[in-house]
């Protein structure tokens, strides 16, 4: 398998036995090289010694030698510059365009190394190195967990940069939109996104001292003002408490005002949804954070604790919504307002992403830095990924290590991508007395 060829050579998983080119010149493997992901050779400037003569140049890896063939390398004069031909089965010679021929070293993959990596394809488990997970180095762990934090924070950014492009370059409007998509809590997370983007939020401000107003253009741009959206059952009385149709007018009479079209509400999710996580109640509470002006970026950025964001994002429902889940539909009455656990949520999805990509737009060091000392303070998510780590004796302590963790599973174990894991390194190096 060429890929784990690949492996065996980065990391020097060589044989303990002299290395020989094919046709008997000593090999000594001084540096491997830079892993090249692009098009060209494999590996960038290696330094190889082959019978006494050092060289610096490119090195190429291959199942068979006549690959390079197939692959048309002697055809192509970015491999003129290739020092080294790397296969596990050397059927042919190889030479370059310009007709030279290239060394060969004829290298096997080390069988516990095949043996471990075919394991791990083939472990139903998740994790499937739980195996080795006590049994690590804290340093190891350390330096891995910390690497995906950043990796996840930076998978982030590129989300924020996006919405910021289609927001105009607007990052104020960015980060409402990253807010609006959170509100979603995963269910209507993609819905949430899809609404924000379309709300003119400089139209919005014209009213954002007027909370009937702000909450007539949330509602009716997410389509939940028509009263075919309201379920059969409480339609008729939808209708006949008036809040309805005043919202309706409002919003028909705004939207012709700023030209808005609303969106669709069928792409609205409500099957198996907690009635507090009805969009309805999600998109009062917006309205609220909103009209008290708690919803804008530099609000954001003036927070430098975790129990001020807390009191930024903590938020209630309007008043109609304190009696009800949906139009019509009658419950007991409260504020409705956002659980601890959903605000601490908002921090670590909203917050702290949103402080880290700002940070690294504006090249303010303090901010970035602010996103992780954020992170580990707050406690850690509890999902079905962070307690199948815990299971495995991986302790979780902060947001940040639940945040790696949500990034190697995604990232590396969903797509059984072991080889660019410090933990499948790991598993792979195990000699095979220890399986």
């Amino acid at each position: 398998m060429e890929i784990l060829l690949h492996y065996t050579w980065k990391h020097r998983m060589l044989p303990l036995k002299e290395l020989t080119t094919t046709d008997g010149r000593e090999v000594e493997i001084i540096d491997p090289g830079l892993h090249n992901r692009n098009a060209g050779p494999d590996f960038f400037n290696a330094k190889v010694r082959i019978g006494g003569t050092l060289w610096v140049g490119n090195v190429e890896i291959h199942d068979r030698a006549s690959d390079w063939y197939q692959h048309g390398h002697d055809r192509d004069p970015r491999y003129d510059n290739v020092v080294l031909h790397v296969c596990e089965t050397a059927d042919t010679d190889v030479r370059t365009a310009d007709g030279h021929y290239i060394p060969q070293l004829q290298l096997a993959v080390p069988r516990h190394v095949s043996e471990n990596y075919e394991e791990l394809l083939r472990t139903d488990q998740y994790p499937p190195c739980y195996k080795i997970i006590p049994d690590l180095p804290k340093l190891t762990v350390h330096a891995w967990m910390a690497a995906l934090q950043t990796e996840r924070l930076e998978r982030k950014t590129d989300d924020i940069s996006r919405r910021a492009g289609l927001c105009g370059g607007s990052w104020e409007d960015a980060y409402f939109v990253t807010l609006a998509r959170n509100y979603g809590f995963g269910i209507n997370s993609d819905a949430f996104e899809q609404w924000a983007l379309s709300v003119p939020m400089n139209a919005v401000a014209h009213h954002r001292d007027d909370l009937f107003q702000v909450e007539a253009i949330f509602l009716g741009q997410a389509g939940l003002l028509d009263p075919d959206t309201v379920p059969a059952h409480c339609r008729q009385d939808a209708l006949s408490d008036g809040y309805l149709a005043r919202l309706r007018n409002e919003y028909l009479y705004l939207a012709h005002k700023f030209s808005m079209q609303p969106m669709d509400a069928r792409q609205w999710n409500f099957l198996r949804l907690r009635p507090q996580n009805f969009p309805h109640i999600r998109l009062s509470q917006l309205a609220n954070l909103y009209y008290e002006g708690r919803a804008g970026l530099s609000q954001l950025i003036d927070c430098k604790t975790v129990d001020e964001l807390r009191a930024l994002f903590a938020t209630h429902v309007t008043p109609y919504w304190e009696t009800h889940y949906t139009f019509g539909s009658q419950s007991t009455k409260n504020a409705k307002r956002l659980s601890a656990g959903s605000v601490n949520l908002l921090i670590i999805n909203t917050a702290v992403p949103v402080l880290f990509a700002v940070g690294r737009h504006r090249q303010k060091e303090e901010l970035c830095d602010r996103a992780f000392d954020l992170l580990e303070q707050l406690r850690p998510e509890q999902n079905h990924i962070i307690r199948l780590w815990q299971e495995c004796g991986l302790p979780v302590q902060s947001a940040g290590d639940s945040q790696a963790l949500i990034q190697l599973k995604r990232e590396y174990c969903d797509r059984r991508d072991c080889l660019r894991c410090r933990f499948g390194y790991e598993y792979l190096k195990r000699p095979a007395a220890t399986r």
